[in-house]
């Protein structure tokens, strides 16, 4: 099935690479599509950074936070795949998925933040994701920005293959239990 999806993304998208993939449901209503009884096998793919496949004219990347109207049940399979994005992202190291291969700690946290739907601090995420031994500083430094300043050190990922980092951790938005 994944040589299918990874096929489908190539031919429709011109996607050739994902950085993960995964089944996340079946979705079987008999009354899902109008006039037809269809099922539904989803997959969670995470497209590497920096992607820049060739789109059709009719298609368009948006925010998650922001997409367009969808048809028949597309809406509940993406927040399908957010909620496990997100669950994915307390107890592995799928982050190196979404993250270019060196970063700095603030690119980071806006790649944390843009998936989990709110701010993350760098400073507390740099700790739990360097105590799991997920990130690792590089030994460089990243070329100094418009705004002046220290540069930044550069950190990457210890492993570019999906692992539990802790199995019994949760990342919440601040204030949840």
């Amino acid at each position: 099935m994944t040589s299918s999806v990874r096929r489908q993304l190539a031919e429709k998208v011109d996607l050739r690479e994902l950085a993960h993939l995964e089944q996340l449901a079946v979705f079987s209503d008999p009354h899902r599509l109008p006039g037809i009884r269809m099922i539904a096998s989803t997959y969670l793919g995470v497209v590497p950074s920096p992607a820049t496949p060739e789109l059709p004219a009719d298609t368009r990347w948006h925010p998650v936070s922001s997409l367009p109207p969808m048809a028949f049940d597309h809406g509940p399979m993406v927040t399908h795949a957010r909620t496990r994005l997100i669950a994915k992202m307390s107890y592995t190291n799928i982050g190196f998925a979404l993250a270019p291969k060196e970063f700095a700690l603030s690119t980071l946290r806006d790649i944390y933040g843009a998936a989990l739907g709110y701010q993350v601090d760098a400073t507390n995420l740099q700790r739990v994701l360097a105590r799991r031994r997920v990130i690792t500083q590089t030994g460089t430094i990243a070329q100094s920005g418009r705004s002046g300043g220290r540069p930044a050190a550069l950190y990457r990922f210890t492993d570019s293959q999906l692992r539990v980092t802790d199995e019994f951790a949760a990342l919440r938005p601040p204030g949840q239990l």
